[in-house]
């Protein structure tokens, strides 16, 4: 089983400097909002994936008034111990050193040890835009697949420089159309090598998502998920000729993976439109039950699971089934925040499990 037993945080977000140990399986974390009960779950989150869960830039973890930050875990798989630092030092420059080896790319660090977060926001996967389920995808499978990874970041690299030459396009009022054409031949590869990657883990994600929402909501309620890819209907290829003009008087890239979306059904009709704040719950913690379940699949242990403020967001019966679920069924390292230690207490000691509180 994967554990994180202990970590220090330094002029990280609202922690000058602050230790914790983490002694058992089901840790919760009390404290009233605003002392820092959300930020350590994101320290956490920060070490597994190198960057926070809910900030865009590192300088907005930084401490008040400091200059950086500094993050050291220490994680244990069985016998195997591991001491991760992470230091920012504000310049922009940061390092990531796992056993006091620095790491060449950050990339290689994603998936060492595997991490799922459930945020009171995050039922934006639901009811936001497609980028939002996009980044759902691309999280899961990065932590799954190194070459996902690389031929992500590949992709979003020539995307970019392809977006860059269709603005300088309109700004000079010419065009290079072998040196358009060199980028789509360079762009297709991974794009098809995503599109292939996404494409089999929505068919997979399926009936994971529909156990557990049943699970969570106590019956079956016809919701179904569906790779939506214009990909689909045509080569890529095809599809960048056919947009070629659209993409010359927009001044950006219009056919492409970074277009994706999972299309969400309930009853055969689209799932925001119908839906009930409990059904829209239910389908949040459905789906991140479902990215723990293949992230175990993948790589034979289960990953750390960090819950946010979920007791206000459920009604008491989906609260119990995702809490008997989360410290019963699932066999590894589960975090908990709430802003009443009673109710946590009271929650394991009639799930009667074995749990460490903290105080904050």
């Amino acid at each position: 089983m994967l554990q994180l037993s202990a970590i220090t945080i330094t002029q990280f977000k609202n922690y000058n400097s602050a230790s914790f140990a983490f002694t058992e399986r089901v840790i919760g974390i009390s404290g009233l909002n605003g002392r820092g009960k959300t930020n350590l779950l994101d320290a956490i989150y920060y070490c597994c994936f190198t960057k926070s869960y809910f900030s865009k830039t590192d300088a907005l973890n930084i401490h008040f008034d400091k200059d950086g930050f500094r993050l050291e875990s220490d994680f244990n798989q069985g016998d195997d111990r591991q001491k991760l630092v992470c230091i920012h030092r504000g310049t922009g420059k940061k390092e990531l050193l796992l056993n006091d080896v620095p790491y060449e790319k950050f990339s290689q660090h994603i998936g060492k040890f595997p991490v799922v977060m459930i945020a009171p926001d995050d039922v934006e996967l639901i009811t936001g835009t497609s980028e939002e389920r996009r980044r759902f995808m691309d999280t899961v499978l990065s932590q799954m697949d190194v070459d996902y990874l690389a031929q992500l970041i590949r992709y979003n690299k020539i995307l970019q420089q392809r977006n860059s030459l269709l603005k300088r396009f309109a700004e000079e009022g010419k065009t290079d159309m072998a040196l358009l054409e060199i980028l789509d031949e360079q762009l297709m590869p991974a794009g098809l090598f995503i599109y292939e990657k996404r494409k089999a883990f929505t068919e997979a994600l399926l009936p994971l998502v529909q156990d557990f929402y049943a699970q969570i909501a106590g019956r079956r309620e016809g919701v179904t998920l569906q790779y939506e890819s214009q990909l689909n209907h045509t080569t890529f290829d095809a599809l960048l000729l056919q947009l070629r003009q659209k993409d010359m008087i927009l001044q950006r890239s219009n056919g492409g993976i970074h277009k994706d979306d999972i299309g969400i059904s309930l009853q055969g009709q689209p799932f925001k439109q119908l839906a009930s704040q409990g059904q829209r719950k239910s389908l949040l913690f459905a789906l991140k039950l479902a990215e723990m379940e293949m992230l175990k699949a993948s790589k034979g242990f289960t990953p750390i699971l960090l819950l946010d403020d979920v007791f206000e967001k459920l009604d008491e019966q989906r609260m119990q089934q995702l809490l008997h679920w989360v410290c019963h069924e699932n066999k590894g390292q589960v975090f908990i925040t709430d802003t009443h230690s009673s109710r946590l207490e009271n929650a394991f000691a009639m799930l009667e499990v074995p749990f460490q509180l903290i105080k904050l």
